[in-house]
């Protein structure tokens, strides 16, 4: 296995530890899907899944696509020990950027983008149904890692107020935005910086809305599997939003633990929730924090996927 750079940076946060990737034994094949938060992560773990099983069948998806760097799903050897007795094509979930990844040749990467704005509205919705025992645990984990040293933060219960501090708050040193995530724009810069490499394929929200079976196409292309006409219907069909709604139990069950469960995580899908939110110099903060961090070509994909902005790979910036 052909290591093509390690990790060049550590990410800790009350949720993540990047650590946790040290161990991870990579083989050809495997699959890394990589986003932001809220931005498609679960609806492209199913869409790898139906793809990789050939069926529509409801997995439970923290155990078939394991989020290697959460803190609390599984102890870390445990996950690794179940990481290595899968015996199919290996999918796994991450929210860190591509500069806290291994980076394998025969490794393929998946990254799923979307607007910010949409991206910030539908995370102020998940950490609205997180119970407070969920923050409580978050809390000790912050406070026992010396990286972290702090509570978790209480995000406001107004998404406007949560949107600006998530813009101008970072949760880690040197990042500007994206707390008590990680940054939003720088994380999007560095997926956009290898997009050309042949084993990373960019993703955009707002296409697979318009166009799910293409795109379900284009995944399949760019991971090498061969396309079943005969059961294709039925692999689109188990990708679709309110399918996964109605499974959310199934396809998540550790969101029981949820204020909201599955359907306050599987919430609405939906783009443009911010317009009847956000003010115009909410939005114009936006615009400087994209001016500032993103190229022209990054923020027209940012804005509209490959449907308005083109293939990120033909982009000359």
């Amino acid at each position: 296995m052909m290591l093509r750079r390690p990790a060049k940076q550590e990410y800790r946060t009350w949720l993540m530890d990047g650590r946790r990737w040290n161990a991870f034994k990579p083989r050809p094949g495997d699959i890394v899907v990589a986003t932001a938060p809220k931005c498609g992560t679960t609806w492209m773990q199913q869409i790898v899944s139906s793809l990789v099983f050939q069926d529509s069948a409801i997995r439970a998806l923290p155990i078939v696509s394991p989020w290697i760097e959460v803190r609390f799903h599984q102890a870390e050897a445990e996950m690794h020990r179940d990481l290595a007795a899968q015996t199919y094509c290996r999918f796994v979930k991450t929210h860190l950027p591509i500069d806290g990844l291994p980076l394998y040749d025969e490794v393929q990467y998946i990254h799923v983008a979307r607007d910010g704005c949409d991206a910030a509205m539908s995370l102020h919705n998940h950490f609205m149904i997180i119970s407070r025992s969920h923050y409580e645990r978050m809390d000790r984990l912050g406070l026992e890692d010396p990286a972290v040293g702090r509570p978790h933060p209480r995000p406001s219960g107004d998404p406007a107020e949560f949107f600006r501090y998530w813009l101008t708050n970072g949760a880690v040193e040197g990042q500007s935005d994206g707390s008590p995530t990680l940054s939003f724009f720088d994380l999007e810069a560095g997926y956009w910086a290898e997009r050309r490499q042949p084993n990373l394929l960019l993703v955009h929200y707002n296409d697979l809305k318009h166009d799910l079976d293409g795109e379900m196409r284009r995944i399949s292309e760019f991971l090498g599997i061969e396309i079943d006409e005969t059961v294709w219907p039925l692999l689109v069909g188990a990708a679709k939003f309110e399918n996964m709604r109605a499974a959310g139990d199934q396809l998540m069950p550790q969101l029981k633990a949820l204020a909201g469960g599955s359907e306050g995580f599987f919430y609405k899908g939906t783009n443009g929730r911010w317009q009847d939110v956000l003010t115009e110099d909410d939005l114009a903060r936006y615009d400087r924090k994209v001016q500032e961090k993103f190229t022209p070509g990054l923020a027209a994909w940012i804005a509209g996927g490959r449907r308005l902005a083109g293939d990120p790979r033909d982009s000359s910036d």
